[in-house]
Formats: structure tokens, sequence, C-alpha cells
């Protein structure tokens, strides 16, 4: 299976890959995410170590369970040959209603056929309050006119 852009990526490319996975990601589907790995996919988040589908799977099903009204914007930080370095921040709300900005950063490396090999991502949370809250689209795919971070200040 082949998920272009392939790699080597160049800046455009790598902009388009970023795109293509915070919209997966917004989608909030642990089907449509895991078909972006590789199935020996290796990855760290936070403290979790996790390789392959199933692995990946089951933790982006509990990740949006717990994690309400989840919205994500990722920005390309450098990209050289097969990898791809990125920014994000994202918004969520916990069973209790409390907001939340995690903040963080993600090396990407891929596989000849476009999909990721490894993903490590280190997280940091705030707490926010609802009136502090940035991202407001409907759940899914940031509207193409929405601010990146880097237009929010971010």
């Amino acid at each position: 299976m082949s998920r272009p852009p392939l790699p080597p990526f160049t800046s455009e490319t790598a902009a388009q890959k970023v795109r293509m996975a915070e919209n997966a990601w917004n989608s909030r589907d642990p089907d449509i995410v895991t078909k972006a790995y590789t199935d020996d996919s290796l990855w760290r988040n936070r403290s979790e170590f996790l390789q392959g589908h199933d692995q990946i799977h089951a933790f982006l099903t509990r990740k949006w369970q717990r994690e309400q009204g989840y919205r994500l914007i990722k920005e390309v930080w450098t990209c050289a040959g097969d990898r791809i370095a990125v920014r994000f921040a994202y918004e969520w709300s916990d069973e209790a209603g409390l907001w939340y900005r995690s903040y963080g950063n993600e090396n990407w490396e891929f596989a000849a056929d476009g999909r990721m090999a490894r993903r490590i991502a280190s997280i940091n949370d705030l707490s926010i309050s609802a009136d502090d809250r940035l991202f407001h689209w409907p759940q899914g795919p940031r509207p193409e006119d929405h601010p990146g971070l880097t237009g929010l200040g971010l």
C-alpha cells in the first residue's frame, strides 16, 4: 500500500503529509489513522512505547475515549529525506468537562511506501478555561481558512 507523498520530502510535500496526518487524527477514527503506519511501526507517545497496528489501534481507541472534543493542529518544523519533525497543539476536555491544551513535538520516520515507520512524541498538557479555547471548528478536519499554530501565536 502506497501513501503519497513519498520520501524524500520537500518542504511542500512535508506540509502535505503533515496536513493529511492532522486531518486523519481529527477524524478520531483509529481505523483511519492506523493505516498510515507500517505494520511494525514503533511509537513512543509520552511514556508509552508501542509497536504495530494492534497496539497503535488500542492506544488511539483509549485516547479518544478519554479526550473529548479533540481538535488538533500540526505544523512542519523541518524535514530531510525520509524524516519530518512536527510541532503540534490539541485541545480536549476530560470526563469532568475540564479543558486542556496539549503541546508537543513529534519526530517521524517514513518507509519508502509513505507509511510512518517510527513516531516519537513528547507532549505536555496545560489546563485551560473553556474561554481560553482557540480551536472551535466542528468535529473533523480543520477548515482551510482556520489559522495554524503560527497564526494563532502558539
